[in-house]
């Protein structure tokens, strides 16, 4: 099965699809109406040969999907309160009238700089201080063991635990639907909620899998660098010391678990790949549901945006924003 380089997120009420050379959000609102918005994006690992280099490039990408998923959620968050504005405004008998509303690019940021803090306080820094507690910092593979595992249950409590919020179910649907189209454009199958309809919820190379991957390559990696640093200096890091160096070394980590996300991808009906991404799979058992025919029309809208096909046969109305 061949892979074609798309990828997507599911935000509020759509689906964000983004191809070689664009972006596009799709959003269904109240009315059944979809609204899509697109815009050219190129990434900066094809617009430049060293940051396209292997590594190299998952970090960027990386960074690039956190700002584009992000200013994807804003756009449906943006949509879905001038819908609740509207329906408002109709219940009270007044005339709706419709704000401006700009994404401000230091708001944009200011989310991104809490959400990787955030991240590395819960999920980097404090697997390291609970290890540390259990006086095993000698053995750096045992140490890197534990926190590794206490890195994994974290995320794994963390994902049940929003899946709890009825709120949730309909963006894994959108998840779903998401991968569902992208599976049937992946094979060359009809574009239309009956044809994608029977395809997996379960993609390889689902942004799920990938942070997967990413806190089991750190226990090798960092492991690794513990036991280097002990043999030059004659004893383990410190908390801080294996903090500042296991932080700096998460780019090696990223960008070598982006490298395994895209080969699992390429090899996917190898036997062996079909064994190794079990796990991230068995993790999309709990973010992705089953869509609707409306939500995968909704994925397929974005997905036919992104790589620019105009025939579509979806008998449904769209708006460009």
């Amino acid at each position: 099965m061949p892979d074609l380089g798309i990828g997507g997120q599911a935000v509020i009420e759509g689906v964000m699809m983004r191809s070689k050379d664009r972006v596009a959000t799709a959003v269904r609102i109240p009315s059944g109406e979809i609204l899509v918005k697109a815009e050219e994006y190129i990434s900066l690992a094809k617009r430049n040969k060293f940051l396209g280099l292997p590594i190299i490039r998952g970090v960027i990408t990386f960074f690039e999907m956190l700002i584009l998923g992000i200013k994807a959620l804003n756009l449906s968050a943006d949509i879905a309160l001038r819908e609740i504005e509207k329906s408002e405004a109709a219940a009270s008998g007044r005339q709706y009238i419709e704000k401006e509303k700009k994404s401000s690019s230091l708001v944009i940021i200011g989310t991104i700089v809490v959400a990787l803090g955030l991240g590395i306080l819960i999920f980097f820094f404090l697997p390291l201080f609970i290890s540390s507690l259990l006086n095993i910092e000698r053995d750096a593979i045992g140490f890197n063991l534990v926190a590794g595992t206490i890195r994994v249950s974290l995320f794994l409590i963390f994902v049940w635990g929003i899946s709890l919020f009825g709120e949730f179910k309909r963006v894994f649907q959108y998840h779903g639907a998401e991968h569902k189209s992208i599976f049937a454009y992946e094979n060359g199958s009809e574009l239309t909620p009956e044809s994608v309809t029977g395809y997996s919820t379960f993609h390889p190379r689902c942004g799920t899998s990938f942070i997967l991957i990413v806190a089991l390559l750190a226990i090798l990696v960092y492991s690794s660098s513990d036991t280097i640093y002990a043999l030059i200096t004659g004893f383990p890091p410190v908390l801080l010391k294996r903090f500042s160096l296991h932080f700096l070394l998460l780019p090696l980590v990223a960008g070598s678990a982006y490298e395994l996300l895209k080969l699992s991808g390429r090899t996917r009906d190898n036997k062996l790949t079909k064994i190794l991404i079990q796990p991230g799979l068995w993790l999309q058992r709990i973010t992705t549901k089953e869509p609707t025919t409306g939500q995968m029309e909704v994925a397929i809208v974005a997905l036919e945006t992104a790589l620019r096909i105009t025939d579509s046969k979806l008998a449904v109305k769209k708006t460009c924003l």
